[in-house]
Order: structure tokens, then sequence, then C-alpha cells
């Protein structure tokens, strides 16, 4: 398993850095944040070090989301939130600040909750055509 010994997160997955864990197997751990955004921020890493979505492995991308799914409902079970987001962020234009893989839960419990992602609708910017190019440019690449 590739560890980064600058790394916080795999710091946490060796034991020298303690945290409130949620769930944990031989591939992954999910433990509380620190800076709770809402009550129940819970963050999922890989214990393997892979630094963002561009160089996750799909093997560790099944392990991960394997059990999203099961965190959700946890989650929901224990704070009943009005939703939930599920957010990562890659890169530091993305805002990531730490650069091992990971994935935000963060219950929702209403508009003043603390958390404001923006969303912009620009529908009106792009013709079908346009979203067409989009698209094929982007399959080229798969």
């Amino acid at each position: 398993m590739k560890r980064d010994e600058n790394c916080i997160f795999c710091k946490i997955v060796a034991g020298d850095i303690p945290a409130s864990i949620v769930y944990e197997d031989g591939n992954v751990i999910a433990f509380a944040d620190i800076g709770q955004v809402t009550k129940g921020h819970t963050l999922l890493i890989p214990k393997d070090h892979q630094p963002n979505v561009y160089e996750l492995q799909e093997d560790t991308a099944s392990q991960l989301f394997r059990v999203v799914p099961n965190i959700a409902n946890a989650i929901k079970k224990e704070f009943n939130p009005a939703g939930l987001n599920l957010v990562n962020n890659n890169g530091e234009a993305a805002s990531q600040s730490v650069f091992h893989y990971h994935l935000h839960f963060i219950p929702r419990y209403g508009t003043e909750d603390g958390f404001q992602p923006t969303w912009q609708d620009n529908s009106s910017k792009y013709s079908a055509e346009e979203l067409q190019q989009i698209a094929q440019g982007i399959n080229q690449h798969l």
C-alpha cells in the first residue's frame, strides 16, 4: 500500500494521528471531519495514497463507492438530514487542501446550515450542437 509520510490522511490510516472512525475495512476508512461543516460531516478515503480523482485507480474507486450507500444511510439514520451532499475537490483551484483522495459526506439541514455551494445555470450559453461537441471531445479520451 502506497503511503506519503507527509500526508495527514496517511498518518490517520497508519494510526499515527487519532481520528473518530466511522467505518474501516482493509481498503478504505471513513472518519468524522474535524471541521464538521454540518453535524455528521464524514470523510471517506482509500488507505492507499492516491492524490486525486485523476490518479485514482479503478479498483480503488470501486472499493470506495461500494461503501458510499452504507455510510450515507448510516448518516441519514443517525441525524435525519433533509439532504446530503457528496463532494470531492480535485486540485487547488477546486479547493482541495489535503492531496489524498477523499469524499466528503455533508448532511444538509436547510439553507442556513453553513454549507452554501453555488451552482450557476449556464444552459442558455450552450446550443445543442455545442453540448454535442463537448460530449464528443470528452468521449474521445475515454
